[in-house]
């Protein structure tokens, strides 16, 4: 069994080969793509934590609310990385992916059930459901971001 390391190099190496044999870079992302994914996830998380100190909920489902955010925020990621992952040819094991998968969506499953049966307005629910949608999509864009400027950079060197 070969250290990671060495597989870490072996995967980069050819996809530098693969990127000059196909006569494509990756691309940097822009500076306003990347400051726009920061705000905007900075908005989602902040407006939604806002909303949560602001509602006449119990400590426990304010409590509740504030995991699944954080549940989904981990989970988006995790699926936009095994997926890239994939595309890049590093392996990831099926187990991974689909646990990746079945717990951003259970994130979501979950959220809509204790929206469904929440005392709330109507107007209420539809904010945290946007605003949790929201920080959703920017973490996987700032995720996207984040391994496009590595990427970039590395096959600048």
């Amino acid at each position: 069994m070969e250290p990671l390391k060495s597989n870490e190099s072996n995967n980069n190496s050819e996809l530098k080969n693969a990127r000059l044999n196909n006569g494509s870079s990756p691309l940097k992302p822009s500076a306003a793509f990347i400051g726009a994914s920061w705000m905007t996830l900075i908005i989602g998380m902040t407006s939604y934590c806002i909303g949560l100190y602001n509602s006449d909920m119990a400590y426990n489902e304010k409590g509740y609310y504030f995991t699944i955010l954080l549940f989904g925020l981990f989970s988006v990621i995790s699926v936009q990385k095994s997926v890239r992952d994939r595309l890049e040819g590093i392996p990831v094991t099926d187990l991974y992916y689909s646990i990746s998968w079945f717990s951003t969506i259970a994130s979501i499953v979950l959220l809509i059930i204790g929206l469904w049966n929440a005392n709330l307005l109507l107007s209420e629910k539809g904010f945290f459901g946007m605003s949790f949608v929201l920080g959703l999509f920017s973490a996987l864009a700032v995720q996207k971001n984040t391994r496009d400027l590595k990427q970039f950079e590395s096959s600048a060197i």
